[in-house]
């Protein structure tokens, strides 16, 4: 019997190098990539280029224009750790902000540059995560995502730099957390791990850092690990105990970003009273309905609206039941039918749904006050829905004739455009504020909000009578909305302080703030607002009473802290008003009032170079107030600094060329300068306004008479 002989072991070889063919083509797919993922960026810079154009809208003031933490590195760290910094807490997206105003100041270009770059940016990352699943038309779903019109309140307006700067590293993490443990094993088999351990914990460790980034600039992220046990349930068919181990510190810091957001919005943005008092069935309504509007506007998005009408959630209506008994029938059909149709339509209702979550009502969120629903919303939930769309598409396109092989492009060609075009269209509506405004009322004409921060732009721009009109639309359509009372107050306060308070008015602003509070607005503005009101009327106790409540809800209030100031200095306590004074300014540097009222009491006080210095920082900080320069000069005058003087009465004659003591007093300069000669047309200038001006009389006869004696004097004088 032959015994056949095992062959010699043989030590391994390297394996030959790939053909040159094959380099070549790898090469390839990295430069088709890069075009892929190129035109998708460019996609969203055409979809969304009249961002480039566009100003600051709603409540960008709050967050860019008018946030004094974006100034200076201590603001910096006060937005990471001071809750109360922040209209938000989401320190991130406000640390890119704070480099942007340090790169380019208050210019919007830049900012709407960022956002759509980061826009650009989800779209690609959507891309190869959509890729790297194997969802079929992968491509299509990102493009869809980057062009499509429901993205425009997200991508164009800059405070929803929330939105895209959270996607962006949420999907980043993804990504990692995907390279770290492979869906893929469908059958029960284990994930495929190719990379070194080190390696892989390394994509475990950058997940989550990521992930943590993201939270810090929108908590909507918090639903990203449940996602990824969806997507592990989808490409394997089960969940086991490592996946929720290994995510258990993604949930703990879910868990606790979630619950710090719910009291910031609580106790600090105020999401609470009347317009979130609902129990569970009507949350469960406003749910229902909340899921059926978002999928809707992704299918057919007409008429998209910043602000859309506020339903009335009555849970003795049975027609609303409908909308969460028709989301509950969609789960369970998708789930009886996974084996026909596969796992991946329900697991993109399951995403949609869930990460919805956070928006539909659960929670309290301030801008519930405006309506249960809004476009930004929906950017993170929205791409579960856009790559089931596109992997239906491509997956109908693949079982075409072959003669319609090629008509499948043009169809995602035609959709892509029309998509683009309705975006463009819609971020001409984001070009400035009353533009917005203006679009608001066109569509919820109903509604108030539109009418309400209509009328606080028309009064900034000097539109008075324009501002008063909104405010009253505002409150004939709400009349009991006490954010109207408040702007309606605030309004008559600032006419008032321009052109000074007819009989009544100062009553009147008094009683809309404090109807604002009596509807359960307690808030800073509505105190601060009472208190200079009790102030103007000579009420200093219920002025104070009002200053120190504002100073309860926000240590940091600046303006309290000027009008508690303003108290002591009248009452002839100097020292507790520059206390005052300094901590208002400490908060606020630029604060215009507040240095010129420390300026007032340094000059009561005979403190002429530190009130000189306060005027001249109130100088500095509005180089156009009237008041500022002529207090400055005013100081300049008493200091004997004559000259220093004159080019600050010259700017408020300029803006006020009948302002009487800026005519006496800089002619009175330039008489005690040498010059009378130039000074005489001031004083009779004066004279022409105040026939009876025994000072103008007086200075201009002083005039003449040293005006005569240069004269007289003039043939001596001249040399031989």
């Amino acid at each position: 019997m032959n015994v056949v002989k095992s062959a010699k072991p043989t030590m391994p070889t390297k394996p030959p190098r790939p053909p040159r063919r094959a380099r070549r083509g790898t090469g390839d797919s990295r430069v088709r990539g890069a075009l892929a993922g190129g035109l998708l960026v460019a996609l969203a810079c055409v979809a969304f280029f009249p961002a480039f154009g566009a100003g600051f809208v709603w409540d960008d003031d709050a967050h860019i224009t008018r946030n004094l933490t974006l100034r200076s590195l201590g603001g910096l760290a006060r937005m990471w750790f001071d809750v109360h910094a922040l209209p938000q807490y989401y320190p991130l997206v406000h640390t890119t902000f704070w480099v942007e105003y340090h790169l380019w100041g208050l210019h919007p270009l830049g900012y709407h540059v960022t956002n759509v770059a980061l826009h650009g940016a989800c779209a690609v990352l959507v891309w190869r995560l959509l890729s790297r699943l194997e969802v079929p038309g992968a491509w299509l779903g990102a493009a869809i995502f980057a062009v499509h019109p429901v993205y425009v309140e997200s991508v164009v307006w800059v405070t929803e730099r929330k939105n895209v700067l959270s996607l962006a590293l949420a999907l980043g993490s993804m990504l990692c957390y995907l390279r770290f443990e492979r869906p893929e094993g469908a059958g029960g088999g284990e994930p495929r791990e190719a990379l070194p351990d080190v390696s892989r914990w390394g994509y475990y460790w950058l997940s989550l850092a990521l992930f943590t980034a993201a939270l810090f600039s929108k908590t909507v992220v918090t639903t990203l690990p449940a996602v990824l046990l969806v997507v592990y349930w989808w490409k394997r068919g089960r969940i086991v105990a490592r996946d929720v181990a290994r995510l258990a510190p993604f949930f703990l810091l879910s868990a606790a970003f979630g619950l710090l957001t719910a009291w910031v919005e609580k106790a600090y943005v105020k999401a609470s009273g009347s317009e979130w008092d609902f129990g569970l069935v009507e949350r469960v309504l406003i749910a229902g309905r909340a899921v059926w509007f978002y999928a809707a506007k992704l299918v057919w998005p007409h008429p998209l609206v910043f602000t859309y009408p506020r339903w009335e959630i009555d849970r003795h209506d049975w027609r609303l039941y409908a909308f969460p008994a028709a989301a509950l029938a969609l789960v369970v059909g998708l789930w009886l039918t996974r084996k026909r149709l596969g796992r991946g339509p329900l697991a993109a209702v399951l995403i949609f749904g869930g990460v919805l979550v956070p928006a539909l009502g659960f929670f309290d969120v301030y801008y519930f006050r405006y309506s249960f629903v809004a476009d930004h919303f929906q950017y993170h939930a929205s791409i579960a829905l856009a790559a089931l769309g596109a992997a239906g598409a491509a997956m109908a396109a693949a079982r075409l004739p072959r003669a319609w092989r090629g008509a499948e492009r043009v169809a995602a060609a035609a959709l892509l455009l029309i998509l683009m075009l309705l975006s463009i269209l819609r971020s001409t509506v984001y070009h400035d504020l009353e533009t917005l405004c203006r679009d608001i009322i066109a569509q919820n004409p109903n509604g108030w909000a539109g009418y309400s921060i209509l009328s606080g732009h028309l009064d900034s721009v000097g539109r008075e009578e324009e501002a008063f009109e909104a405010a009253h639309a505002a409150l004939r359509h709400k009349p009991d909305e006490p954010l109207s009372h408040s702007n309606l107050a605030a309004l008559m306060q600032r006419r008032g302080h321009r052109s000074g308070y007819r009989p009544g008015q100062l009553d009147a602003v008094i009683a809309e703030f404090q109807t604002s509070l009596h509807l359960g607005r307690d808030n800073v503005q509505d105190r601060d607002g009472l208190g200079f009101a009790y102030i103007e009327a000579k009420r200093p106790a219920e002025a104070q009473e009002h200053f120190e409540a504002a100073l309860r809800l926000n240590p940091l209030d600046p303006y309290a802290a000027y009008g508690m100031g303003v108290i002591a200095g009248t009452a002839g306590n100097s020292a507790r008003a520059f206390g005052y004074f300094q901590q208002a300014l400490k908060i606020k540097p630029d604060y215009l009032d507040c240095l010129h009222g420390q300026g007032i009491v340094f000059e009561r006080e005979g403190r002429l170079d530190e009130a000189a210095q306060s005027f001249a920082a109130a100088v500095r900080v509005d180089p156009k107030s009237v008041d500022a320069h002529d207090a400055l000069a005013g100081v300049l005058i008493k200091q004997g600094k004559l000259a220093q003087a004159v080019p600050h009465y010259g700017e408020v004659l300029r803006q006020r060329p009948e302002h009487t003591v800026a005519l006496g007093n800089l002619g009175y300069a330039l008489m005690n300068l040498g010059h009378p000669d130039q000074a005489i047309p001031y004083f009779q200038q004066v004279l022409r306004i105040d026939p009876d001006n025994d000072g103008a009389k007086a200075n201009l006869a002083q005039a003449h008479e040293l005006l005569r004696k240069r004269r007289r004097d003039a043939p001596a004088q001249a040399p031989r």
